[in-house]
């Protein structure tokens, strides 16, 4: 092994050596604290009793009255049973706490959006359901998050349907979005058409099946399209799945024109893109594999913490553009790049749902925020720290909303845009003002 990729080895592994030793010394990432003046304790009769009261009859008298006198407005959960934490898989409703508030730091700081981390002790799919809808008069939103196949579908589009507030599931509308919006420019740069490539799937989870769906509405061609699970190649003949994997059934009867079998070799010979978020790596891609597809071959190595290639590793086999889901690498692909914006304009337009148009929408957007000149096969989406982002997000999902009529806010552009750089700066003032003060260690 050379120097070189022992360094890069060595480096990699460093974000978890510092998280051990950084989260028992803040002893969680998190807090609560008040957005009002406190000018004296004869205040708190303005904020609690007695004169909370009348505030409370005139939410009883008109309860949207919530959405004004509440933090109902800029609030959501994020919901999560524990059984499909990043690629950890089924790891506990307590081990998944961790992520969850590291979602809700990101959904603060990027977002502006206040989110409250729940890790429910239950995988019962109905009492999941149950559970999330008798949560709804604390949230404006909810975020499901690390839920596991199949149920995750049916819990998704049972909340869609029967609660007032937005529900979306990250791990499915979230990762989607941003992995098509990388698509777009990684295409653009390769200089190929969305419905002439051919695109391998490499896991078969919620990730991908929703990204499957996703990109097929963009323009993608389903018959260019193989999904690759733990027991190969999804074909029409894999009726055992017909019944327990329903989602994943309706795409064996579109994809796969040519009715491939086999596994990931054999799927990835002559394709031009594979997209993976599957289970942590090395090793799940391997580089003779890669080398077996399609010239200028574009490879979306996302599991986490490893992604399923090193990406020097596809490089060297001949990927032109590689991206992972780590912000330590080239080209991260993470929907940490799409959820706080989203969410920021879904609330201001106080949506119903989240559609998958409004993702589509975010996803063009997303691919927008990099200029053509500026795009190259190792910068193919804007980093995490480009604060326009989350604005210009909350603007194509906000307007989307109210075009397609689910919006309780008619608002425009301007002001979305406006509103989000405002209440986003807030965020990152609190947090830099805290830091300075050393009211942050």
């Amino acid at each position: 092994m050379t120097v070189s990729i022992k360094r890069l080895l060595k480096n990699a592994d460093k974000p978890s050596h510092d998280a051990r030793k950084l989260h028992p010394f803040y002893r969680g990432k998190i807090e609560i604290i008040p957005k009002c003046r406190i000018r004296d304790f004869n205040d708190f009769a303005i904020w609690y009793t007695p004169g909370v009261a009348s505030v409370c009859k005139d939410i009883q008298a008109v309860p949207e009255l919530a959405y004004q006198y509440t933090n109902k407005w800029n609030t959501i959960a994020i919901v999560t049973d524990g059984t499909r934490v990043l690629g950890l898989g089924d790891i506990g409703p307590e081990a998944g706490l961790p992520v969850m508030e590291g979602k809700s730091l990101l959904f603060k700081y990027l977002g502006g959006v206040d989110a409250v981390p729940i890790c429910l002790g239950t995988r019962d799919q109905q009492k999941i359901i149950d559970t999330v809808k008798i949560l709804q008069p604390s949230f404006g939103g909810i975020n499901l998050e690390d839920i596991e196949q199949p149920k995750c579908f049916p819990i998704l589009k049972t909340l869609r349907k029967e609660c007032s507030i937005p529900v979306w599931h990250d791990d499915q509308q979230g990762t989607a979005l941003v992995t098509l919006a990388g698509l777009i420019n990684a295409l653009k740069i390769v200089n190929k058409k969305i419905n002439a490539v051919r695109i391998v799937l490499v896991g078969a989870g919620s990730a991908n099946i929703c990204f499957a769906n996703l990109v097929m509405s963009y323009g993608a061609n389903p018959a260019h399209i193989v999904m690759v699970d733990h027991k190969g190649i999804l074909t029409r003949e894999r009726t055992n799945i017909q019944v327990t994997h329903p989602d994943k059934w309706a795409l064996c009867q579109v994809t796969n024109g040519e009715q491939r079998s086999g596994g990931i070799p054999e799927a990835l010979d002559g394709a031009d893109v594979v997209i993976a978020l599957s289970a942590p790596g090395p090793g799940i891609i391997k580089p003779e594999w890669i080398k077996k597809m399609a010239d200028k071959a574009i490879v979306f190595a996302c599991a986490n913490p490893v992604p399923e290639i090193w990406p020097w590793e596809a490089s060297a086999a001949g990927a032109y553009v590689v991206a992972t889901g780590r912000s330590d690498f080239p080209n991260q692909v993470n929907n940490s790049l799409g959820f706080p914006g989203v969410f920021r304009g879904t609330l201001d337009v106080r949506a119903q749902t989240i559609t998958n148009e409004m993702c589509i929408a975010a996803s063009i957007e997303l691919a927008q925020c990099i200029k053509p000149s500026a795009l190259k096969p190792t910068r193919i989406l804007p980093p995490m720290d480009d604060c326009d982002v989350p604005p210009r997000l909350a603007v194509a999902v906000g307007m989307k909303a109210q075009q397609q009529k689910i919006a309780g806010h008619k608002i425009s552009a301007e002001k979305i845009y406006r509103d989000a750089k405002t209440i986003i700066a807030r965020s990152r003032a609190i947090t830099t003002t805290m830091m300075k003060k050393r009211l942050i260690k």
